[in-house]
């Protein structure tokens, strides 16, 4: 789970499904004839009301450019478990090595497409990845902590200033502050050592403020100039280290709390407990959508520089963030690493939400 706001790379993934694995050859059946709505994984509050897409699929911006056999991965991963295997989920297991047209045909016949009325905005987030020591010098000197002990659990209500100022005797690794700074935005990532060893720093709590971004009030401060993209902040937080930095810093009075586990290799699975796919995985609002929903999303109009003009493509809902509110408010998960967040940082798109209902009857 995430604890954001989005901070949203060159060539990284503007169009993710390079980057996915193929999908497990299947045992092919033939196309489902339609009928009532089929079950995909809900763990969440009702959806938001919707309307049908007239013309379906062909009216839907950017469908005929998608790749459709990578948009798969997005429904493999609605029908991991505990999902329904029924319906659209087991006639997907059946699917062989599909070709791009059979891939398509396959949504298509499964799915109907319906706008979410809402206009809303999209940005990105990933998994940073950081160098970290063992113990504190000049430049890695803020403690990674973990959650308050117990007899300390009243001062989770205090803010980020306060809390830098506990002791330090329970750190569990040692960071750059403005590195700390955006891990605590991020949520999660994955810390690096001298000695080459790698841990992932994983979300465990976060004291009860919300969350406030800082790239307003700087810009307003003349401490930025247009560009207010996460690497803006994070190179004049750089240059800034020390009490001018750790002002700003403090104005998100949100503080994250850490876990520490081996890393895997693997992307880190989201609240739906699921893997995240890059650039097909989504963080929403769960009081809006569900776990498992696949969401078309039609994103343009860029307000930071040098984005990419558009996203347009399938993408399944597998994450939540305090910062994503209402139903047409995503984000999307780009990867790991320097060329994913660069990426991330410049996402700040006008949204357009349409969900796919799955259609059809129970498989054979």
């Amino acid at each position: 789970m995430r604890s954001w706001v989005p901070v949203a790379a060159g060539v990284l993934l503007l169009v993710a499904c390079a980057q996915q694995k193929p999908i497990a050859p299947r045992p092919q059946i033939g196309p489902p004839a339609p009928s009532a709505p089929a079950a995909l994984p809900r763990t969440a509050s009702a959806p938001p009301a919707a309307t049908p897409v007239p013309g379906g699929f062909d009216a839907l911006p950017g469908w005929a450019a998608e790749d459709h056999r990578a948009a798969l991965a997005a429904v493999e991963a609605a029908c991991r478990p505990p999902a329904d295997q029924t319906g659209v989920c087991l006639r997907l297991q059946w699917l062989d090595d599909p070709t791009e047209h059979q891939a398509r045909e396959f949504l298509e016949r499964n799915f109907r497409p319906v706008l979410l009325a809402d206009t809303g905005l999209l940005t990105g987030y990933y998994t940073p990845i950081y160098e970290a020591r063992t113990a504190s010098d000049a430049d890695f000197s803020e403690p990674v902590r973990p959650p308050p002990a117990a007899e300390r659990g009243a001062a989770v209500r205090a803010d980020r200033a306060l809390i830098r100022r506990w002791p330090t005797d329970d750190a569990l690794a040692w960071m750059r502050p403005e590195d700390l700074f955006f891990l605590q935005i991020q949520g999660s990532g994955v810390l690096v050592f001298a000695d080459g060893s790698r841990e992932r720093a994983v979300f465990a709590g976060a004291n009860d403020e919300p969350f406030s971004g800082v790239a307003t009030p700087m810009k307003v401060r003349g401490l930025l100039g247009t560009d207010t993209s996460g690497e803006a902040i994070h190179a004049w937080l750089t240059r800034n280290r020390g009490p001018a930095a750790d002002a700003v810093m403090d104005l998100d009075r949100r503080y994250v709390f850490f876990r520490l586990q081996p890393d895997d290799g693997a992307p880190p699975a989201g609240a739906a407990g699921v893997r995240l796919i890059p650039g097909r995985a989504l963080a929403v609002d769960p009081a809006s959508h569900r776990m498992g929903e696949l969401l078309w999303i039609d994103a343009g109009a860029p307000s930071l520089p040098e984005a990419f003009a558009t996203y347009r493509r399938l993408a399944v809902a597998l994450d939540v963030g305090s910062a994503i509110k209402g139903a047409a408010r995503a984000d999307l998960y780009l990867g790991e690493g320097d060329a994913a967040g660069l990426e991330a940082g410049r996402i700040r798109h006008i949204l357009r939400l349409y969900r796919l209902d799955p259609i059809g009857p129970a498989a054979p």
